[in-house]
């Protein structure tokens, strides 16, 4: 009788045991990047992250476009003795869009401030000393603020578009004639003198009222989402808005984000409110819906990049010239999660 306790014991011992493995592992597995990779180097995995997404493209259109949004302190990198420019981050993009740079860093339609600005200016002169054009958003709704906008980015040669709503759901209606408008073929990202910045299409009903609105404009570049709510945008769809209003070729580049995960996108799963990837972390308290994510994580990159299902190969089909990545600056995110767990 006491053999066959001892042997109930040792199963209950070893049970137990691997209970306690289990439960670790799932613990370690869906843990905080402050509890789990404290050692990343954050804004080494973003460089990566753009630079992998820069490759997966040009292996089917060498003459893609990749132009990264806000962030541009990785446009430099510490180095054993000095900050130096990193090489291979530059070379795998074609310029850099930059946000809230004379209005909008602290409220719509209020100047950025000279601080701040300046600051961002230096990074932004780095992509320039490199040739790659700079691309800048300012939200401002007032038709003198918008002037002012649009000669402050010429006196820097940053090409300009002055928003009039946060949202990018709608098209300006001032200027009446855009900054440097222009009927040359834009063949590449180093032509274009203007730009559009739409992503939200609720003032559309149609995609057909969509399509032919675009196509009464004369922007050289339209920065747009490639989805109209839940249907990507094909081929010949892209077809009926290439050519300018006046007769010329203009360039069209589709939004991403890879700094976050967003509930209304075509990959995200019901299950994830309850039982989340481990690559999803918090919801972003400004931006209902949009969630940070570990951006470094294979089963994130497999959702942006490397198949027929990921949001980089559906831009590619659809017809897209390129993509602007947004969230770049996510690093400061888990940077500043990392520093408050050593406090």
């Amino acid at each position: 009788m006491s053999e066959s306790i001892d042997i109930i014991e040792f199963i209950k011992q070893k049970s137990m045991k691997l209970f306690f493995f289990l439960l670790a592992l799932l613990f370690f597995s869906n843990c905080t990047p402050t509890e789990k990779a404290k050692n990343l180097d954050y804004r080494q995995e973003m460089r990566n992250f753009v630079i992998e997404i820069g490759d997966y493209a040009r292996n089917q259109d060498e003459d893609f476009i990749v132009i990264p949004q806000n962030g541009h302190e990785i446009l430099l990198k510490e180095s054993t003795e000095n900050t130096v420019v990193a090489q291979q981050y530059l070379s795998a993009i074609d310029a850099i869009g930059q946000e809230d740079l004379f209005y909008g860093y602290e409220a719509d339609d209020t100047p950025t401030p000279l601080e701040s600005t300046e600051y961002i200016t230096s990074l932004l002169d780095v992509a320039q000393e490199y040739n790659k054009p700079v691309l800048v958003t300012d939200y401002v709704k007032y038709p003198n603020l918008m002037d002012d906008a649009y000669s402050k980015n010429k006196q820097r040669n940053f090409i300009s578009f002055s928003a009039n709503s946060r949202e990018l759901d709608r098209i300006p209606d001032h200027p009446l004639r855009l900054p440097n408008e222009n009927a040359l073929n834009i063949r590449s990202i180093n032509d274009v003198q203007n730009f559009l910045y739409l992503l939200n299409y609720q003032h559309f009903e149609t995609k057909k009222e969509l399509l032919s609105t675009l196509a009464n404009t004369n922007y050289d570049l339209i920065i747009m989402d490639a989805f109209f709510h839940d249907e990507v945008l094909q081929p010949l769809d892209l077809e009926q808005i290439r050519t300018k209003k006046n007769g010329g070729e203009r360039l069209l580049v589709s939004y991403m984000s890879i700094g976050e995960s967003g509930d209304f996108r075509y990959y995200w799963k019901p299950s994830w409110d309850q039982n989340p990837p481990s690559w999803l972390d918090e919801e972003n308290p400004y931006w209902e819906g949009n969630y940070k994510v570990r951006y470094w994580q294979k089963d994130w990159k497999r959702i942006i990049y490397g198949d027929e299902s990921s949001y980089t190969q559906k831009i590619i089909d659809a017809g897209f010239d390129g993509v602007y990545l947004d969230i770049i600056d996510a690093f400061y995110y888990f940077e500043t999660k990392v520093e408050s767990s050593a406090d």
